[in-house]
């Protein structure tokens, strides 16, 4: 009975659709009693008769319609667990338990490594238990402890930070993975690794492990290695350097003053690990980067029949552009040589969808990173379109821990928006997929929007950024440069009179020294 009235709860938000219901049943009936008892047959009564049923019937149908799609919004409400950011909108497990609708969410591949792909996990997991992260193996060549030696281990921080964006509670397999064991001779090795030794040896190849960790570890979605092979990033320098080491390419580049005219993988033939090109194949949307173009990206794509089974899918290709620059990879890379450095390696129809980011962040946090040799990503917009890919302008930063990161929220948003459009266009709106992603995407709105409400009122000094009604421009620089152009303009100033006085000040004393110095000299 409990169950019963439960959706009957104001938060249900099935009240309306049962009243609606009731009434057009209401109206229909009394249109037909007007006929049975009417004497006297004209036109105004007739008309009158009409309308009454007619709005009734239309009033029953169309609370049918909205009440079962409720029905159906419930049910992903009361079963999904990752919906709840602080409270759920409904308990309704008494009268619905099904997650079959939420398993069977769009089917998304996010091929990258580091924290650009991690971040992308964080923010996917809440619409789909479909995700599979393809990720870049490429930490060998590096001195190993005598531990990690002696287990065999492959180089598993990228995959084990992907295990951790996945998992249902982040902070407890973030905290269980990285214990250290104070166990000699283990002193140097985690508890990650001697997990992924253990499952190795059950399972026998790290693959299989790997996926079979999804259901052991409550992950949403599964992590792959793009490759079993041992894989080497190199590069080669438009002055002719070859770069065999990954972790020395920024290094390099940086002292040679030199740019990076290709990346390869060595060997050439790496084959890709059992389960990756059938998960690019079954995909409904390919998600690439943000990450480091140069070492985690774009090595993914050369790994043997990657590329060409991403060109072959059917799924909506998407490219997450980075919002800053990369000292030794990236220096002074606008958002068109981001997308051509991609295809020159990859080949043409590899991204179908750019997303960027606005660029709204305000300069002081651009300052630091400048200090460092970074710089905003130029959106040059017209060169990007040139090369055959859609963009779209969305709001991914903000701070935290005053680094300029991708919000996970926003960039999920982002990438789900698109593949409902996707879905409109092929008139599935009636597609419980489609009905899930929008009802999720919905909460989540509202979800953002109240707690950045909840934010402003508790400390406007947090506030990272500053909106302004949007406008079109059908030829404009940077919104970045535009939005902020009198305060960077001042912050430069500031910074040419700190470096004015600073000369004049070891200007005088060398004058003083050396007025001492002749003194000393002309006394003698």
């Amino acid at each position: 009975m409990k169950g019963f009235f439960s959706w009957f709860n104001s938060k249900s938000k099935m009240k309306r659709w049962i009243f609606t219901i009731l009434a057009g049943i209401i109206l229909a009936c009394y249109g037909v009693s007007e006929v049975l008892v009417l004497q006297e047959v004209s036109f105004l009564e007739v008309g009158k008769i009409i309308v009454l049923f007619v709005l009734g019937f239309t009033m029953i149908i169309v609370g049918l319609i909205y009440s079962q799609k409720r029905v159906l919004e419930i049910l992903i409400e009361s079963t999904d667990y990752r919906m709840d950011n602080g409270s759920r909108n409904i308990n309704a497990k008494s009268l619905i338990f099904n997650k079959k609708v939420y398993n069977e969410g769009p089917n998304i591949v996010v091929i990258g490594g580091g924290s650009g792909l991690n971040t992308v996990l964080k923010g996917l997991k809440n619409y789909t238990s479909n995700i599979t992260a393809i990720v870049t193996v490429s930490g060998y060549g590096k001195e190993l402890d005598e531990g990690k030696k002696a287990l065999n281990l492959l180089p598993l921080e990228d995959i084990k930070d992907s295990i951790i964006s996945l998992a249902e509670n982040e902070e407890q397999m973030q905290r269980l993975l990285n214990e250290h064991i104070n166990i000699r001779p283990f002193e140097k090795l985690e508890f990650s690794d001697i997990y992924f030794k253990v499952m190795n040896d059950i399972y026998g190849n790290f693959s299989d492990s790997i996926v079979a960790s999804s259901d052991l570890l409550k992950m949403t979605g599964k992590v792959l290695p793009v490759t079993l092979n041992e894989m080497q990033i190199c590069a080669e320098l438009n002055d002719g350097t070859i770069i065999d080491e990954k972790d020395k390419i920024p290094e390099i580049v940086s002292d040679k003053v030199a740019k990076i005219n290709r990346i390869y993988i060595n060997p050439s033939n790496c084959v890709p690990a059992p389960g990756v090109l059938d998960a690019i194949s079954n995909a409904d949307a390919i998600i690439i980067g943000p990450g480091s173009l140069y070492t985690n990206v774009i090595p993914n794509l050369l790994v043997k029949n990657v590329s060409k089974t991403i060109k072959n899918s059917k799924a909506i290709k998407i490219y997450v552009s980075n919002i800053m620059t990369e000292p030794g990879q990236t220096d002074n890379y606008s958002l068109s040589e981001h997308i051509k450095s991609i295809i020159d390696h990859a080949g043409a129809n590899i991204i179908d969808y750019c997303i960027y980011d606005s660029g709204e962040i305000i300069p002081e946090f651009i300052k630091i990173y400048n200090k460092n040799g970074q710089d905003i990503v130029e959106p040059d917009i017209q060169k990007a379109k040139e090369l055959g890919v859609k963009l779209l302008e969305k709001n991914l930063s903000y701070i935290i821990d005053d680094n300029i990161r991708h919000n996970p929220n926003a960039v999920a948003e982002s990438v789900i928006e698109i593949i409902c459009d996707d879905l409109k266009y092929k008139d599935k709106q009636d597609d419980p997929k489609y009905v899930m992603l929008k009802t999720k995407l919905r909460e989540q709105k509202k979800s953002d929007k109240q707690k950045k409400k909840n934010e402003k009122k508790t400390d406007d000094t947090v506030t990272i950024k500053e909106k302004q009604p949007k406008q079109k421009h059908l030829a404009r620089k940077s919104k970045f440069n535009e939005k902020y152009k009198e305060r960077i303009k001042s912050i430069k100033e500031s910074d040419h009179m700190i470096d004015k006085r600073r000369a004049e000040a070891i200007e005088k004393i060398e004058k003083e020294q050396f007025l001492k110095q002749f003194k000393n000299n002309s006394d003698k």
